[in-house]
């Protein structure tokens, strides 16, 4: 085994690891709204569910250098309270990687990457039409981890309704083979979530 002591290695040596072997990673694709109305819409791979009672989802942003030292999802979150997480499928992984794009904030990434707006119920940030399942969340708390470059800024909200594509459920259940999430995996990897297999809970 080859060991890894992160105080002898570069953060961003520490990142590619940590890529590479904390996989698969689900995606978050946040839109968010800022002050003025301008939308963004990002892609968050350090992402999961934390709590369903109440319903409470995260991801993480990275902290970065520079005149911009945080990413315009979270100044938009801390500005406004409110974001919506859409869930990846294959169908539209194209988009969703244009928006990973570093451009500016008045850039808007609906028109840059041709995805469909769709009005919330509860938030003001609007939802992506294209995906099967959508929730709408309030803040709840953002931890900062660390606030040096490559660090990270844990978002925490409160999904206040879920939005399911009734073509994805099977009953009251979502069919992964109808909803085909991707995941991250290192560098520019994705992951179909094709290949299954059930284990039975120990009793």
């Amino acid at each position: 085994m080859r060991r890894y002591d992160p105080a002898e290695h570069s953060s961003a040596d520490i990142y590619k690891l940590m890529v590479g072997a904390i996989v698969p990673r689900p995606i978050a694709f946040v839109s968010s709204l800022d002050a003025a109305g301008i939308g963004n819409l990002a892609p968050f791979s350090y992402f999961t569910a934390c709590s369903s009672n109440p319903p409470v989802v995260c991801f993480c942003t990275t902290a970065r250098s520079g005149p911009l030292p945080t990413k315009d999802t979270l100044r938009n979150i801390q500005a406004t309270g409110e974001f919506v997480v859409n869930i990846v499928s294959e169908e539209f992984a194209q988009q969703m990687n244009a928006c990973s794009a570093e451009v500016s904030p008045e850039i808007d990434e609906f028109d840059l990457s041709g995805l469909t707006r769709l009005p919330s119920e509860l938030v003001k940030p609007p939802r992506v039409a294209e995906s099967h399942v959508q929730m709408e969340c309030r803040l709840r708390q953002v931890v900062t981890v660390s606030d040096k470059p490559g660090g990270g800024y844990l978002v925490l909200g409160e999904v206040l309704v879920f939005h399911v594509d009734e073509a994805v459920l099977e009953g009251d259940k979502i069919d992964p083979a109808r909803l085909r999430a991707i995941g991250r995996m290192g560098g520019p990897t994705y992951i179909r979530t094709t290949d299954r297999f059930d284990l039975a809970r120990p009793k």
